[in-house]
């Protein structure tokens, strides 16, 4: 049992899945918990937010294991900006054009949107390594 926790905790891809679907789960509680408030796009904006604090926190410490300084502070929030973009036109077209669940849209979203997301976020954690 140590030996596959070492190999998976070696991977940043497998530790960034994991940081990811925790925030995920975070995030998606707090999504259905404001949509019993709010309509769905004011619900996903506020979870969404909350989710880039935690995703920064779990990247930096966790997944890359590096600060990356203030170009990481700088650059991280861009990384969301396009995810969120990304985000709330799949969320849109899903349940607005799609006359889909607007509970399950979130989940639909996330999955399309990790592969971009690592690659960015590598990009801003992870610095360029001469040839």
């Amino acid at each position: 049992m140590q030996i596959f926790y070492l190999n998976v905790t070696r991977s940043r891809f497998v530790r960034f899945l994991v940081s990811g679907a925790l925030n995920t789960l975070l995030t998606y509680l707090i999504y259905l918990s404001l949509l019993q408030f709010a309509p769905y796009k004011t619900s996903y904006s506020l979870a969404y937010v909350s989710g880039i604090v935690v995703s920064y926190l779990l990247n930096r410490s966790f997944v890359f294991q590096r600060h990356g300084g203030l170009r990481s502070v700088l650059l991280f929030p861009m990384v969301y900006v396009i995810q969120y973009a990304l985000g709330i036109f799949t969320l849109w077209l899903w349940v607005d054009q799609a006359g889909l669940s607007e509970t399950i849209g979130p989940l639909v979203v996330v999955i399309l949107s990790v592969p971009l997301t690592y690659l960015l976020t590598r990009f801003v954690f992870v610095e360029k390594q001469s040839a």
